[in-house]
């Protein structure tokens, strides 16, 4: 396995963890990290081993791939000086703040040749993977996922920190045109949008229900969908599915549990694997390319808009 010397721009809250599970990957090697804050930057790289930067622009000379887990609004600037430079680039969701410094990143991402990837990492939730063979036609979604207020990611909308990744789910696993948005939210400790309740209309008539709170007393992220003949229900927290499918046997109609095996380990440790793999010229067939996470931004931007009545 060839060796990715790769970097990591941003160590907060979770830039920190891109840090600590490249320094563990095999055929990883973190050269470094770089944050504005130079005494977190420091204590990362003293407690994995590696280089430290307050300008990131000295680890781009030392790396071939980095995530880049600044606030939203720095995601272009900096995301399309790393593809410039041909370097490749994991950004964590979403991918912009809006639609023109997205089309910017993919821009240069196209003209250098460059992967552009999104953290969009529900898509490496092994519970997510345990049902991607049975999904035929989904045509109901109900979405919750709720979280305890932490003083992170204020600089967005609820949608576009939590929602975004029941909405990349939904749109990864329908895969169908969007019809109609309808959608409310509220302002509770932040002048953002902390709460929000959002209906989705596909044009094949699959119908989305998606709910995101940031102010709740519990940590919950599930999902559940119907299709012809089959009910599954997703924890993405717990990491457990139910799954009950009607079928014919014997001349018999009945319904039967299934259990698809759900494997274990860290959703975004699996994400940098397909990411490494990528740079490796070898893709995942589990990735969120760039055009992805941008579909993603402008359904997001979308609920935000019907949201503010605009």
């Amino acid at each position: 396995m060839r060796e990715v010397k790769v970097g990591v721009i941003g160590v907060g809250s979770l830039g920190q963890h891109h840090a600590r599970i490249y320094s563990e990957l095999e055929g990883a090697l973190l050269v470094g990290v770089a944050d504005v804050d130079k005494d977190r930057a420091d204590a990362v790289g003293s407690k994995l081993g590696c280089r430290s930067f307050s300008d990131y622009s000295e680890l781009l000379e030392e790396v071939e791939a980095v995530s880049l887990a600044v606030p939203t609004e720095r995601h272009a600037a900096i995301g399309t000086e790393v593809l410039r430079r041909r370097i490749q680039v994991l950004i964590e969701k979403p991918i912009a703040s809006d639609l023109a410094e997205a089309e910017q990143l993919l821009d240069m991402s196209e003209r250098t040749q460059t992967i552009l990837q999104v953290g969009h990492t529900e898509r490496f939730n092994p519970v997510v993977e345990s049902i991607r063979s049975y999904v035929t036609k989904p045509q109901f979604f109900e979405a919750h996922r709720l979280g305890v207020f932490v003083p992170r990611s204020l600089d967005i909308d609820v949608v576009l920190d939590l929602m975004i990744h029941d909405l990349d789910l939904v749109l990864s696993l329908t895969g169908q045109p969007i019809g109609q948005i309808h959608a409310v939210g509220i302002p509770v400790l932040t002048p953002r949008v902390d709460i929000a309740n959002v209906r989705i209309e596909f044009e094949d008539g699959c119908v989305a229900n998606l709910t995101a709170s940031r102010v709740s007393k519990e940590r919950v992220r599930k999902l559940r969908f119907f299709q012809p003949h089959d009910y599954i229900s997703l924890d993405l927290h717990q990491k457990s599915v139910e799954m009950f499918s009607l079928v014919e046997a014997e001349g018999e109609r009945r319904i039967i549990e299934r259990k698809p095996p759900v494997g274990d380990g860290e959703p975004l440790r699996y994400e940098l694997e397909a990411f490494l793999s990528a740079v490796r010229g070898k893709p995942s067939p589990v990735s969120c390319r760039g055009e992805e996470g941008r579909r993603s931004l402008e359904v997001a931007l979308q609920i935000v808009q019907k949201i503010k009545g605009n």
